[in-house]
């Protein structure tokens, strides 16, 4: 069983030997801290794991095997933000545990795990308190030495990690008192890359390049999608720790290549690129799953909520309950199961691939400035045809689903306009930005049709079960009440967005 604690800290460096001797100062009466509390001194020993070409290192993850200290165990950090990390902990053994395993699993994938570099340190803890004795924070100042091969180096890092609710200007406070004794903010993000830097073991650097460098077209469109795999990669993890928000990230991150691929057909040979698309598309069809569970059960939850109480008939929270724990269950075991197959370790091993070696066409030498805007414009060519289209029809079932059809096309435009805004600048952030509008009205409509599904559905439950079900129904009849509303909006909104000069102004 693997647990997880944010960790906000900062680590320090002495500048000179002349303070490494007087040592760290006293922090008593800086931001609040009342008293300083030695709590011994603990001799650690740390065995760090990575692939042979350190694809863990290379991302600023950490996976160690530690013993000595009151968390002996397995450790895997992820990095959230500068300074801000979270650790997954489990139980020590001779072996990753499979949580942790899992979890790296995007990076890793077939690759080994293997010993890379030893840390030792004697660690001098001490918790600042205070004034009700309360943990602010904790302070260790470490004796590290690293080893590698026949490698050997040697420093002493101080540390800073906030308590739960501790306020992060602490360690504004606390940086500066230690500027004055002679201590600086380390260059090095974590002991493993300090290690690996000062061994001579430094991990690869990522392949990339300044799309700017040369300003063609292939250069921008790469770049985009290498953002895009990087965004896949990085939000497996999340999605497996059920955080939130992550699986409409990652399932983004999979429209906007799909997106790309078929927008900048000129770019690169589609005969390479469909294929992947499919599984793409296969991806965000499983993932979608949870998703749209999880988007209908808050929509409905808020919406019993805004609801005076004499509407409330029969015990429909605990119905919704049900039905959400239920549909739960399945939508994130099918996630879950799409991450762990081959199938899906494939297609990352294929995007990389593809990012090493493009199968760029002529048209990817040509100017970004020419050929980005070309591919925008098509691509807003396609969606006044479908918005056309929409506006022709009565409302109905078949008018539904012309609306969500252009959906489809609004996010493609929109998607278009994002890949091409590094090369395009402002023009392509307006027109983006009108095309999201498009696409949100749109996306308020199909959400009520969907939404008009699951509630026919939770009505018929509630009359198996001989509840009343009359709030599903009021509940259902708001949500035509909200496709009209999108219905009527979608004419001004849209001449809002097909205004010329947006599309002049890309040109």
């Amino acid at each position: 069983m693997a647990d997880t604690k944010r960790e906000i800290e900062r680590k320090f460096e002495f500048t000179k030997p002349k303070a490494e001797r007087r040592g760290v100062p006293d922090l008593t009466g800086t931001a609040g801290i009342a008293a300083v509390v030695d709590q011994g001194v603990a001799d650690l020993d740390a065995v760090y794991y990575d692939t042979p070409d350190q694809r863990l290192a290379a991302d600023g993850l950490t996976l160690r095997r530690r013993t000595g200290g009151h968390d002996a165990g397995w450790h895997l950090k992820l990095p959230v933000a500068p300074g801000v990390r979270d650790e997954v902990t489990a139980a020590l053994g001779d072996t990753v545990p499979g949580p942790l395993a899992a979890l790296v699993r995007s990076r890793v994938r077939y690759a080994a795990l293997e010993p890379r570099v030893r840390l030792l340190s004697s660690r001098r803890t001490s918790h600042l308190l205070d004034a009700d004795g309360a943990l602010l924070a904790e302070l260790t100042t470490d004796a590290v030495t690293a080893r590698h091969q026949d490698t050997t180096a040697t420093w002493t890092e101080v540390e800073v990690e906030l308590a739960d609710g501790t306020d992060p200007g602490l360690l504004d406070a606390v940086e500066k008192a230690f500027e004055q004794a002679g201590l600086k903010v380390s260059d090095a993000p974590s002991k493993l890359a300090r290690a690996l830097a000062e061994t001579g073991n430094e991990p690869p650097a990522r392949p990339g390049t300044d799309p700017a460098d040369d300003g063609t077209a292939g250069a921008y469109v790469l770049a985009y999608l290498r953002e895009q795999v990087t965004a896949l990669i990085t939000y497996d993890p999340a999605v497996r720790r059920d955080q939130p928000d992550s699986v409409h990230q990652m399932r983004v991150a999979s429209r906007r290549l799909r997106s790309a691929f078929k927008t900048y057909r000129k770019v690169l040979d589609r005969r390479v690129t469909d294929p992947i698309g499919e599984e793409l598309r296969r991806l965000g069809t499983e993932l979608g799953v949870d998703r749209d569970r999880e988007v209908l059960h808050e929509h409905f939850r808020t919406a019993l909520d805004d609801l005076p109480r004499p509407l409330l008939a029969g015990p429909v929270r605990k119905r919704l309950r049900t039905w959400n724990t239920t549909r739960r269950s399945a939508s994130r075991r099918r996630a879950l199961t799409a991450l762990d197959s081959p199938r899906h370790l494939a297609l990352l091993d294929t995007l990389e691939a593809l990012l090493a070696d493009p199968p760029l066409l002529p048209g990817a030498a040509k100017p970004a400035g020419k050929a980005l805007p070309k591919a925008v414009l098509r691509d807003y060519a396609r969606l006044a045809s479908r918005v056309d289209h929409a506006l022709s029809l009565d409302p109905g079932q078949e008018a539904d689903h012309a609306l969500h059809q252009a959906r489809k096309a609004a996010k493609r435009a929109r998607y278009a306009a994002e890949a091409a805004e590094a090369a395009l600048g402002k023009p392509a952030r307006k027109f983006a930005e009108a095309m999201k509008g498009v696409q949100n009205l749109l996306g308020e409509h199909q959400d009520s049709v969907v939404a008009r599904t699951a509630l026919r559905d939770l009505a018929h439950q509630a009359h198996g079960a001989g509840e009343p079900s009359f709030t599903w129904g009021l509940l259902h009849g708001r949500e035509e009440a909200r496709a009209e509303r999108t219905e009527r909006d979608l004419p001004a909104t849209w001449a809002e967005a097909a205004a010329p000069g947006l599309r002049a102004a890309l040109k």
